[in-house]
């Protein structure tokens, strides 16, 4: 499934289109594995850059991008095994202790993570750690609200990443840090969900070093002629298994030092 594309550029807008129609309406599409056997990973990120295209053109501003699937754990939870990436935008973006209508979603889940906000830009190939970390401004705690616009039993990576990495929008709060304030790579949170912990973990289960979540990110971009710009807000991926929430559900995540973010869905 990966390589060339194989799909056209008329079978790759009306897919995004698609998309963006299950977007707006909170609503899911079959799988498009079933229905495109021979669709590639390039296939999908073309559909996911069609769709962003698009939303800018109807006045949707781009903020960042999310990383996902960076961690052992949440490769075993989704049985996808390499990390993928998507857009945000500004009406994605919600701030701390935010009340947030459920029915905007599908499938909804949260991921903890770490964002990354960068003071400039990164353009690949060849990346380092080294040089997001001097590239960065601050690392702040957020949560990222999964939303999956494609029906989920079967769902390959060409699937996750035509629907633009399951991005639904993402949380932000606690105490910003700058690079080198503490050691990003033992970062730890505590999830919880109306009062009870259900999940735990440590920031290095992202490749080893969160920054490195965001390398990759810049490289693989540049492999499709994109680079991240200076200003973006990055999701370096989770470091817990995505947790599922109903309408009700008060979500809250303790990153210790770098204090708490939380949300409750309506």
């Amino acid at each position: 499934m990966t390589g060339e594309r194989r799909l056209d550029d008329a079978t790759v807008a009306a897919i995004a289109d698609e998309l963006a129609r299950a977007e707006a309406e909170s609503t899911m599409v079959p799988l498009l594995t079933a229905r495109y056997p021979g669709m590639t990973v390039e296939d999908s990120y073309a559909v996911q850059n069609t769709w962003r295209r698009r939303g800018i053109e109807a006045g949707r501003r781009p903020v960042g991008r999310k990383i996902g699937l960076t961690s052992k754990v949440m490769q075993a939870a989704t049985g996808i095994t390499e990390p993928d990436y998507g857009a945000i935008f500004a009406d994605m973006v919600f701030e701390n202790g935010s009340v947030i209508e459920h029915r905007r979603f599908s499938n909804v889940r949260i991921e903890v993570e770490l964002a990354f906000v960068l003071r400039d830009g990164l353009k690949g190939p060849d990346v380092t750690v080294f040089d997001v970390l001097r590239a960065t401004e601050y690392v702040v705690p957020a949560l990222e609200i999964l939303s999956s616009r494609i029906e989920m039993p079967g769902r390959t990576i060409v699937d996750t990443i035509s629907d633009n990495a399951a991005m639904g929008g993402m949380v932000y709060g606690g105490n910003p840090v700058r690079v080198g304030e503490t050691d990003l790579r033992w970062v730890s949170a505590l999830l919880y969900r109306n009062e009870s912990i259900e999940e735990s973990g440590v920031a290095a289960a992202v490749l080893n070093h969160p920054a490195a979540g965001v390398a990759w990110l810049a490289n693989k971009l540049a492999q499709h002629g994109d680079a991240l710009q200076p200003g973006e807000i990055v999701l370096a991926g989770s470091f817990t298994r995505p947790v599922w929430v109903e309408r009700g559900d008060t979500v809250l995540a303790d990153y210790r030092e770098l204090g708490t973010v939380s949300c409750r869905f309506v």
